[in-house]
C-alpha cells in the first residue's frame, strides 16, 4: 500500500450515496490515512456530521463562517492541507458550480482555492447524468485534469436503472491507492525538457484566404498533457486549433510555417526532445496579395513555393543526446515514404498515420505504425490519442 500518512480531504455533496462514504473513510483510516471531511448543507440532510466526525476522528466542516470560531481563512487552510481531494458523492449541481467557478459555500470555495489533485465520484439520476449540460460541465473538469471514478450502471434509489450510481467505496479506495502508487514513483520524464508541436499552419493568400489542412491538433495536445503527467517540462507550439490551451503547459501560438520554424529553433536549443506532431504546410503562395482577390469569371492560378523543411534544418545541427521524433501522414506507399522521410530528416523514429474514419484527422483515436532506423515497423492497434501519446513517450524515455 502507498497510503500511509497521506492526507485526504473528503467532500460530501447532497446525494443519497452519502451513506456509503463512512465505509470509504474507515478503509482509509485502517491504512493510516489522515482524513478531514467537509460537507455541504445539502449533504447533512442525508447523513449527520456526527457520523463522519466519529469515523474520521476529526471535526467536520460545514459552514464557511462558524459563529464561535475565527475561521476567516478556513477555506484556504483546508485547500492547502491535503495530498488529494475526493468529492464523493459528486452531484450534478456541484459539477455545475465547480465548472462555473461558483464559490457560494465552504466546499465550492475550497475547490476554487485548491491546487491539489481532485478526484470526483459522480452520483445522480441517469437522466441528470446524460443531460448535455451535466456532460459539458463534466468535460470541463476532466479537461483541466480532474480524476474521475464512475459513475456505474445499476439500480438507483429512485428505482430507475441506468448509469449514475456512485462507485462502491471499495473500488474508490483501490482507485485512490493506485493513484498514490503511480505518483510515488519517480516520473519517467522528470527533469526533461520536451518541445511538442501541434495543429496546422495557415499560409496567407490575401487578407481573407489561406492554405491549410485538416489537422485538429488533438494528437499534439495529447502528447503535451501526457508528457507533463510523466514529469517533463513541456513547451507546446501550436497552430490555430479549436482546443483549449492545456493547464500548466507553456503554450506558444503560431500561425504560419515560418512562425513555427522560428518558435521551434528558439526553444529547441536547450531542449532534450522535439516531437513534431504539427502538420505544417509544404507550400505557400509565392505572393501574398495585400487586398482581397476579387471574384471574376476567369480562372485563377496561384503560384506556390516550398516552405522551410523545419525538421531537416533542426536535425542538421542537433546535439547527439537530443531526441527528435517526426510524424508522417501518407495515403500511398506509406511505409516506403515514411522510411524515406525518417532517413532524410535524420529522426530517431517516425510515427506513420494513414487517415481513416476512426483514425487521424479530427477524431479522438489513432492507429499508427512506429518506424525506427534498422528496425521492422511496429503497428499499434486503434487506441485513444492519449494512449498512443503515452506509449510514444514511454518509448522516448528509454532513449535518454
Amino acid at each position: 500500500m502507498f497510503l500511509k500518512e497521506r492526507k485526504i480531504l473528503i467532500g460530501l455533496t447532497g446525494g443519497i450515496a452519502c451513506y456509503k462514504v463512512p465505509y470509504l473513510i474507515r478503509a482509509l483510516r485502517k491504512h493510516n490515512v489522515l482524513v478531514r471531511v467537509v460537507m455541504t448543507r445539502a449533504a447533512t440532510e442525508f447523513i449527520t456530521p456526527l457520523t463522519l466526525e466519529t469515523v474520521s476522528g476529526h471535526p467536520v466542516a460545514v459552514e464557511m463562517f462558524e459563529s464561535k470560531e475565527l475561521v476567516g481563512t478556513r477555506h484556504i487552510d483546508l485547500a492547502q492541507w491535503p495530498d488529494l481531494v475526493v468529492i464523493a458523492p459528486t452531484t450534478a449541481n456541484f459539477l455545475g458550480k465547480v465548472a462555473s467557478g461558483i464559490c457560494d459555500d465552504l466546499l465550492s470555495t475550497i475547490m476554487c482555492a485548491t491546487s491539489k489533485q481532485v478526484l470526483i465520484a459522480p452520483a445522480m439520476n441517469p437522466n441528470m447524468w446524460t443531460n448535455p449540460i451535466t456532460q459539458r460541465n463534466f468535460k470541463t473538469l476532466t479537461d483541466i485534469g480532474y480524476l474521475v471514478v464512475g459513475p456505474e450502471e445499476g439500480e438507483m434509489a429512485c428505482d430507475q436503472i441506468g448509469v449514475g450510481r456512485m462507485t462502491e467505496p471499495e473500488a474508490i479506495f483501490e482507485f485512490i491507492n493506485s493513484y498514490f502508487k503511480r505518483t510515488s514513483k519517480k516520473k519517467e520524464l522528470e527533469g526533461k525538457s520536451i518541445i511538442i508541436t501541434a495543429g496546422p499552419t495557415l499560409e496567407a493568400i490575401d487578407p481573407i484566404r489561406f492554405i491549410s489542412n485538416h489537422s485538429s491538433g488533438k494528437m499534439g495536445f495529447a502528447l503535451a498533457e501526457q508528457a507533463r503527467a510523466m514529469g517533463a517540462k513541456v513547451t507546446l507550439i501550436s497552430g490555430p486549433t479549436a482546443l483549449n490551451a492545456p493547464a500548466g503547459i507553456n503554450t506558444i501560438a503560431i500561425e504560419s510555417t515560418a512562425d513555427l520554424r522560428m518558435a521551434v529553433k528558439a526553444n529547441f536549443v536547450n531542449a532534450d526532445c522535439l516531437i513534431m506532431a504539427a502538420a505544417p504546410s509544404d507550400y505557400r503562395p509565392h505572393k501574398i496579395h495585400s487586398s482581397k482577390i476579387k471574384r471574376t469569371n476567369s480562372d485563377l492560378t496561384l503560384e506556390l513555393e516550398p516552405t522551410d523543411d523545419i525538421l531537416k534544418e533542426i536535425t542538421s545541427s542537433r546535439r547527439k543526446e537530443q531526441v527528435v521524433v517526426g510524424f508522417a501522414l501518407e495515403t500511398d506507399d506509406a511505409i516506403a515514404n515514411a522510411r524515406r522521410k525518417l532517413k532524410k530528416k535524420n529522426l530517431d523514429f517516425i510515427v506513420l498515420n494513414q487517415p481513416s474514419p476512426d483514425s487521424g484527422f479530427g477524431v479522438d483515436t489513432n492507429r499508427v505504425t512506429v518506424i525506427a532506423p534498422r528496425r521492422k515497423p511496429v503497428e499499434w492497434s486503434l487506441a485513444s490519442k492519449d494512449e498512443i501519446a503515452r506509449k510514444m513517450l514511454e518509448l522516448i524515455s528509454k532513449m535518454f
